[in-house]
């Protein structure tokens, strides 16, 4: 078949460029390939001529005839017997046959004409603590554009168009801007002429339904679906459904949950937080209430006998925190967070009478002559502590000033000292 017999030269190249050894099968050949192209190829960030050698690897090696010649007398006995320069392969077209012409972009005629992706649309949506407590539907009407089934996004009649006069069919135009003398800005944006599209289309010509618009808006009710236990700023993706144009690929509408605050609870993560405040009381002598939960359940809350709650406690209970996203069975944790509202003062039979069952003070060790010594201090309220801080260094900011000013000679305080 190629005449002559050649010399023998390498023949390992092949089988290291697919990462097989020379006694690979026909199935370890194509999961060798299928592997590295999908790594290498052009539109996926990888190395196009690494993509190119792995396409003439397996072309070879996956013929029998070939890859028996190969193994015999290397890659040069290929090429002589090919005329010299051996066959051309497109490493496009042996990836297609195994992914088909749409991956990547890639693949047979349609490279080089690759669809550009439209962008997404993204709205927030507001959500309660109930919604996402409970799980719920909201129905959405949006306007988008789609593409005008008349023309079929052409924008004309007879499908026929011509390069943009004014901007000679490239799409945008160059505007310069005098900002001074011998200073100039040079500006690139889409032109208004043709909005960026680089056609014109004849005004007789036009489609009547989209005027050569090639798209028109429509109107969408969009069914929202918020699942138990979604949290703040979840997506939820409606592919392919934002606005329509010619030669693009649809982006997506994408709806950002929003979560609203609540008068009662707080959440973090899976876990819920209730603030309740009990009287002194309640925190010493026990207590009950009822809790009404985010899906209006009636939970019985009570301490044990003889527990006393201090001020600023946490109580947990298990389960009844918020459902865990995509396993709503489970949920998180219900922390109670106990404040304790003290009475303002109290009459001295309470006190005597408060004493008789509490644990005893301490006694002083202080003798009647070490208090004679002591001298006697009276204590003030103090509502907000950070702001009464403030007040102080304020005023001690505005003596230090006034003193500044009331000093001779102002500024010029410093003298040099005289030789």
């Amino acid at each position: 078949m190629f005449g002559r017999a050649p010399k023998k030269s390498d023949n390992t190249k092949y089988y290291e460029i697919l990462g097989v050894p020379k006694t690979a099968s026909q199935e370890d050949l194509k999961k060798a390939y299928r592997k590295a192209a999908i790594k290498n190829h052009p539109d996926k960030g990888g190395d196009p001529e690494k993509f190119k050698e792995l396409a003439q690897a397996y072309e070879v090696l996956s013929d029998p005839e070939k890859r028996e010649i190969y193994d015999q007398y290397g890659e040069d006995a290929l090429k002589e017997g090919m005329g010299g320069g051996g066959a051309h392969v497109d490493p496009f077209d042996i990836f297609s046959s195994f992914f088909g012409p749409s991956f990547g972009g890639g693949g047979g005629s349609s490279r080089g004409r690759r669809q550009r992706r439209g962008e997404d649309v993204v709205h927030p949506l507001k959500a309660s603590l109930e919604d996402l407590y409970n799980g719920t539907s909201k129905k959405l009407s949006l306007s988008r554009n789609v593409i005008c089934s008349k023309c079929k996004g052409k924008g004309s009649k007879s499908g026929a168009s011509m390069r943009c006069p004014g901007c000679q069919g490239s799409g945008m135009k160059v505007t310069i801007r005098q900002l001074g003398p011998s200073m100039i800005q040079q500006m690139q944006q889409p032109c208004n002429e043709c909005k960026g599209t680089g056609e014109s289309i004849n005004e007789k010509d036009r489609c009547p339904g989209c005027k050569g618009e090639k798209v028109i808006q429509e109107k969408k009710v969009l069914e929202v679906h918020v699942e138990k236990g979604m949290q703040q700023n979840q997506k939820i993706t409606f592919p392919g459904e934002a606005d329509e144009a010619p030669d693009t690929v649809t982006g997506d509408i994408v709806f950002v949950l929003q979560q609203k605050d609540h008068s009662k609870f707080k959440r973090k993560g899976d876990d819920l937080f209730y603030e309740h405040t009990l009287s002194l009381t309640e925190a010493l002598c026990g207590f009950q209430f009822v809790l009404t939960h985010l899906d209006n359940r009636q939970l019985l809350i009570k301490s044990n006998p003889g527990e006393v709650v201090k001020p600023d406690q946490f109580k947990a209970i298990n389960d009844e925190g918020m459902p865990i996203y995509q396993r709503p069975f489970m949920k998180g944790k219900l922390y109670i967070h106990f404040t304790v509202e003290f009475p303002d003062s109290l009459a001295p039979e309470q006190c005597k009478a408060l004493e008789a069952v509490l644990p005893p003070k301490p006694t002083s060790k202080l003798t009647d002559m070490e208090l004679d010594e002591c001298e006697e201090t009276t204590m003030h309220d103090v509502n907000n502590i950070e702001e009464e801080m403030r007040r102080k260094q304020a005023h001690a900011a505005q003596e230090a000033y006034e003193e500044d000013d009331e000093m001779p000679g102002g500024a010029q305080r410093v003298q040099c000292a005289q030789q």
